[in-house]
């Protein structure tokens, strides 16, 4: 039976600016995102109706309903009104419970791919509302890029693509809980922000290095003193190598630096692996290279 291969690509957050608790008890953000080189492969097939199941190369993660990409699935038929199924299969590479993204592109993968199945019964708006009630990172995951992000994720503003930039990727010996973060946030009186406005204009521009120097995240400013440190750390391996900025992503832990070139990325990438798990070394990714490859 032949399928459909899409990319998932890790999203980066350039920034991330957490504004107030909804009534919902979600939150409202306010986040510059980008994808990145780094990507799982996701193999998707048409199945019979109420046959779902997603295998990974990652035993840990499961394989029915409390997977993403088979969430995904269950909400493309059913706002389908089709009566199908889905076996997928995930080549993992993006580490999990980092702040990347991973499962959230890899259901973005899933949708993106059984639109294509299905004859593309819907325009990427529509994958996006579709998105939106799996997780709140996929509807940006959907099309990815670079845009501002708003809302608890649903509300996407596609910005200039950023040039193709080099980048390193750090995945700590340690995982943040999301949960946590956020009751941490809550509960804080002052914060410092990210100066949002300026990071778009600077992106509006073509300025990696003005991009570079406004990259926050207020989940930095909440994390314990251990957790704190070792991401100082990493931070300071990455600059002091030559990164035009580095910052933490999502609600961590993964770590990420900028650079101009290969050489600073390279000595970057070699200067951080005695202080984490893994280390990649990739680029800054635009919208285009989402679309289906297979």
């Amino acid at each position: 039976m032949s399928g459909a291969r899409e990319r998932a690509r890790a999203k980066l957050n350039l920034s991330l600016d957490v504004l107030k608790t909804r009534p919902d008890g979600y939150h409202d953000l306010r986040m510059v995102m980008q994808s990145a080189g780094l990507h799982d492969d996701v193999y998707v097939e048409l199945r019979e109706g109420g046959f779902f199941l997603a295998e990974t190369n990652r035993h840990y993660i499961p394989s029915g309903d409390k997977n993403e990409a088979v969430k995904a699935a269950r909400a493309f038929f059913s706002a389908a009104g089709l009566d199908r199924g889905a076996y997928i299969k995930i080549e993992k590479r993006i580490p999990v419970c980092a702040g990347l993204g991973g499962g959230s592109s890899d259901a973005a993968a899933v949708l993106r791919a059984l639109n294509t199945l299905c004859g593309r019964p819907f325009t990427a708006d529509a994958l996006r509302e579709i998105a939106a009630g799996v997780g709140s990172d996929v509807p940006f995951c959907v099309e990815g890029g670079t845009a501002l992000v708003s809302g608890r994720g649903e509300i996407i503003e596609p910005l200039r693509p950023l040039e193709e930039t080099r980048t390193v990727i750090c995945m700590p010996f340690f995982s943040c809980s999301t949960p946590e973060l956020f009751s941490r946030i809550d509960s804080r009186s002052t914060s410092c922000r990210p100066d949002t406005a300026g990071l778009v204009s600077a992106i509006g521009s073509g300025d990696v290095r003005g991009v570079a120097r406004r990259m926050y995240n207020v989940f930095e400013d909440v994390l314990d003193r251990r957790s704190a440190r070792a991401v100082g750390e990493i931070k300071g391996a990455l600059l002091d190598a030559g990164a035009l900025g580095a910052a933490m992503t999502g609600s961590g832990s993964a770590v990420f630096g900028l650079f101009e070139d290969v050489a600073s990325a390279e000595r970057a990438a070699a200067a951080a692996r005695g202080l984490c798990r893994e280390v990649f070394l990739t680029v800054t990714a635009g919208a285009e290279e989402n679309l289906t490859i297979g």
